[in-house]
């Protein structure tokens, strides 16, 4: 394209050379597993934080929410800010467990309350969702950037080349080398970014009265009503929590982050520094996508705003900072999906099977893992363009899948008598019934929002496991252990550490402040 000049490419070369850099430094010497996936649990608080949130911001991020913001208004953000809120309800009830649990994956903890089972469950979806949604996303959506911008280009080749340098580094430089470049991702990303919103925003004489007076009020409203197309206030008040709380919560490319933390302190600022991170998204990534509406009018698909953006309103020079910035986001969450999913097959398949391989032999299948992953996302990102769009595709399995899991997982962190036979059982219930609705409303029959699935999802997997659980009665009671863990969830808020409750404090009224001004 004729805006890319000699220093849009140098900005992009002196990126990657910098990221191939950390993960060599990172990579030298760390051959442990516990190197590899959890970077020894030593990180700090600002470190985690800054690869949480440059872990979810990924490029499918900045296609799918401008996107959504074009097409339906920026209620689309609600989903960032109600991650904030996620994240510090996780603070507070879930990261005790987690910590004191000393787990190395999620699947782990659910084998720790329930048995083997519900772990190789866990596991067996978490892969999924990890590979089909976050990784081959993120390709596509990295792939369709690149194919905009350098015409010629294939997306299938492209998808096949990010894959491919992703996978190198995250192979062998384990989580440390994922978060350290994060850290550097999340800043070029949330400078890019706001170096384009600026850009737009002057196109409106940077006045807030001009934007409204451009865009029509229910484009910039987050709270809409019942049969909004994007986000319903039904669905605000559900099933967004729901998805929110499986993704920060129970996700293993998140969670990982968070069980690499050196101590409780740690993970619980990182939770609140991530969540107040969150909140930018809605200025810098949701609200452009809906002022360029008057600016860009007639685009035919969502996933084509972002791309124009770039195009139509970057003068030349600025133009490789973003593109610096969407390949910054791209990397993090490819490294971040990449280097949990091999955890999961690692941990939760591999070692069980050949429990006499050494520290060293499960690091190198690890990295055997991470390579194999990376070719089957690369192999099934370039469908995604086959779908209505980014956003909607990836909110709305999560919203069938996620939430089944969320209602078992609670059940089981807070009702202590709850047995393993009774939550696999309800669980897969409560998947039966995801499949069931999944087809009726993608064939028009029940015209739902996927949102308000997602909360219907969520008790009905609640009911059928309380069903078993007095059908089963005393023949299917947990043991010690599992008990254990159940009791230590309701003594999660005696363990937050009082510097963190001020800092959920301080984010929850600056939340509730933004989303009042834009209600």
């Amino acid at each position: 394209m004729e805006n890319l000049q000699f220093w849009d490419f140098a900005v992009i070369a002196a990126y990657f050379v910098i990221v191939t850099f950390i993960g060599y430094k990172t990579a030298r010497g760390k051959t442990t597993p516990e190197e590899l996936f959890l970077a020894g649990r030593s990180l700090g608080p600002m470190a985690i934080g800054f690869s949480l949130f440059a872990s979810n911001i990924s490029s499918d991020t900045l296609i799918g929410l401008p996107g959504a913001a074009y097409q339906h208004g920026i209620s689309a953000a609600n989903y960032e800010w109600m991650a904030g809120v996620v994240l510090m309800f996780t603070a507070i009830f879930v990261l005790p467990v987690l910590m004191r649990a000393r787990v190395t994956t999620m699947p782990e903890l659910m084998e720790r309350r329930f048995d083997s089972r519900l772990r190789k469950y866990l596991s067996v979806i978490t892969l999924f969702l990890s590979i089909i949604l976050d990784t081959a996303g993120t390709l596509y959506a990295g792939g369709l950037i690149v194919t905009t911008f350098i015409p010629g280009t294939n997306l299938w080749e492209v998808c096949a080349l990010l894959a491919l340098f992703t996978s190198i580094y995250t192979a062998f430089g384990g989580l440390r080398a994922v978060v350290y470049t994060d850290v550097m991702q999340a800043c070029v990303l949330i400078g890019g970014s706001a170096a384009m919103t600026w850009i737009i925003f002057g196109h409106f004489d940077y006045s807030w009265s001009t934007v409204k007076e451009a865009v029509s009020p229910e484009k910039l409203s987050l709270i809409r009503p019942l049969d909004d197309p994007s986000v319903p206030w039904l669905g605000l008040i559900t099933g967004v929590p729901i998805v929110g709380f499986y993704y920060w919560s129970m996700n293993q490319y998140v969670v990982q982050r968070l069980l690499g933390a050196r101590d409780i302190q740690a993970a619980g600022r990182a939770s609140v520094f991530a969540a107040a991170l969150k909140l930018l998204p809605i200025f810098i990534m949701t609200i452009p996508g809906a002022m360029v509406i008057p600016l860009l009018p007639g685009l035919e698909h969502p996933d084509q705003v972002y791309p124009k953006m770039v195009q139509e309103f970057t003068p030349t020079g600025l133009t490789g900072l973003i593109l610096a910035g969407l390949i910054a986001a791209l990397m993090s969450t490819l490294s971040s999906t990449l280097n949990s999913s091999a955890t999961l097959l690692t941990l939760d398949f591999i070692k069980p099977a050949r429990p006499s391989l050494s520290d060293a032999q499960l690091a190198r299948w690890g990295r055997i893992c991470t390579f194999i992953l990376a070719a089957i996302a690369a192999s099934w990102g370039p469908m995604i363009q086959y779908f209505s769009g980014l956003w909607a595709y990836l909110q709305q399995v999560f919203a069938f899948v996620a939430s089944p899991l969320v209602a078992t997982f609670l059940m089981g962190l807070w009702i202590k008598s709850l047995g393993s036979s009774a939550a696999l059982r309800g669980l897969a219930s409560g998947h039966a019934l995801s499949a069931v609705l999944f087809v009726l409303v993608e064939t028009g029959v029940l015209p739902i929002h996927f949102t308000i699935i997602g909360g219907i999802l969520f008790a009905a997997t609640a009911l059928f496991t309380g069903f078993w659980k007095v059908r089963l009665g005393a023949d299917d009671r947990p043991d010690d252990e599992d008990a254990r863990i159940a009791v230590i969830a309701k003594e999660g808020l005696e363990r937050v550490p009082r510097d963190v409750m001020i800092g959920i404090a301080i984010v929850s009224a600056l939340t509730a402040i933004i989303v009042y001004l834009l209600r």
